[in-house]
């Protein structure tokens, strides 16, 4: 048997008996009685109910139906489960370090499954992970229900412009959809540090966005510099990552061409950061390194506030979360709202409806109403009001089947 396969194996014998627990008892249909729901659209609804069928919402409003499991979320907010576009889950510590390629593949897969569980727990149902082939297995078995965890998307691995001229691109963008990729993942700048300069030609970018594109599949671009992002609008491709040195101009470019922008201001660096001692040393993580970091934080809030002044520019909620910040990605939230200076309602949007857009999920998640799947999440506080709220997350329902249900009020009854 092949060693991806077996620690898949062990994961899921490991995880079998929990997901039995999470799902026993969700058979017939469930009412969630909520004071106060955030629709995703920009909508409050009060004094309401949500009824889930089949993992689907069935209606909001109305008569809770005869016989339902009824959990009451009163004096809590009640909102879409919640999506991160760009969270590299199967990075993790191993003995205090950041762990590497020697691992392992049983424990690998084990720490995956932890990130997966905190990142659900966290109240994110749905993520977007680029750039690792372990990604698809996971994956997978998160999909089959053997492990908790969000509803994935992988790229499996990026692309670069050392992986070939434009017909080599076109090739690769073929086979990673052969492999099982649900989007492709460009690198088409240096990093942050390095300023950001294009690396992928405009020919290159043009290539494997447009081969992506006639396959069906969309493309997230690492671009730092206002050139690289420049060139990734005018080839077709689907959203912009990081953008740290993006200008005005090329905002309204995007914003005229539809393309999505990804900030990631509030977690990466800062976890970085708060975990310097168990990244230092290994690879390119070096003194030099950090120092930036620690300037970068300003550079990326400053051009989040630029992005901002661009009403028709389509922002979603990605947090670029590696090792340490699983669990963690809601302080993306709080960083845009209470730094950056987004409108509370324009956030959640950004991390519910936009989002969902952006992956070609909208009809199915990001919202709150009939039709949609049932992920819909609850937290303490009111995070229009306090956006610390989105720490306090007691109650998550991904598919209609609840993995988490912490608050005090929030009791499951049985209607008759």
């Amino acid at each position: 048997m092949p060693r991806y396969l077996r620690f898949v194996l062990a994961v899921s014998l490991l995880a079998t008996p929990l997901v039995t627990r999470v799902a026993a008892g969700q058979e017939g249909p469930i009412v969630l009685r909520a004071t106060t729901v955030l629709d995703g659209k920009g909508h409050v609804l009060r004094n309401t109910v949500i009824v889930v069928e089949g993992g689907k919402i069935a209606r909001v409003g109305g008569a809770p139906p005869a016989g339902a499991i009824t959990y009451d979320l009163a004096d809590l907010t009640v909102v879409p489960g919640w999506i991160d576009t760009h969270a590299h889950i199967v990075w993790h510590f191993d003995n205090g370090r950041l762990a590497g390629k020697d691992e392992p593949p049983v424990r690998a897969m084990l720490h995956a499954a932890d990130n997966a569980i905190l990142t659900l727990n966290a109240g994110f149902t749905t993520i977007q992970s680029p750039g690792s082939p372990e990604d698809r297995d996971l994956r997978d078995a998160i999909a089959r229900g053997i492990i908790p965890g969000p509803r994935m998307l992988t790229s499996l691995e990026p692309l670069d412009e050392k992986s070939g001229p434009p017909e080599k691109l076109r090739e690769l963008v073929r086979e990673r959809k052969q492999q099982g990729a649900d989007f492709i993942k460009l690198f088409a700048s240096k990093s942050i540090r390095e300023g950001g300069t294009q690396t992928m030609t405009d020919e290159q970018l043009t290539a494997a966005c447009g081969e992506a594109k006639s396959l069906g599949l969309r493309t997230i671009v690492h671009a730092h510099s206002a050139e690289s992002a420049k060139a990734a609008t005018l080839a077709g491709c689907t959203a912009i990552e990081h953008g740290a040195y993006v200008t005005d101009d090329v905002f309204a470019l995007m914003a005229q061409h539809g393309t999505y922008y990804d900030p990631n201001i509030g977690l990466v660096l800062q976890n970085y950061l708060q975990n310097k001692e168990k990244f230092l040393g290994i690879g390119n993580y070096n003194e030099q390194g950090f120092a930036f970091m620690e300037k970068g934080i300003a550079i990326v809030l400053d051009t989040f506030k630029k992005a901002l002044k661009h009403k028709d520019l389509k922002i979603v909620y990605g947090t670029d979360a590696v090792a340490g910040a699983h669990g963690r990605n809601y302080e993306e939230f709080i960083v845009r709202v209470r730094d950056g200076g987004q409108d509370p309602m324009a956030a959640i949007m950004s991390a519910t409806s936009i989002s969902a857009e952006s992956l070609g999920l909208q009809d199915r998640v990001g919202a709150i109403a009939r039709g949609m799947d049932a992920d819909i999440i609850a937290m303490g506080g009111d995070p229009l009001l306090d956006p610390t709220a989105a720490r306090r997350v007691v109650f998550v329902m991904k598919a209609g089947k609840v993995y988490e249900n912490l608050a005090p009020g929030a009791k499951r009854q049985e209607s008759h």
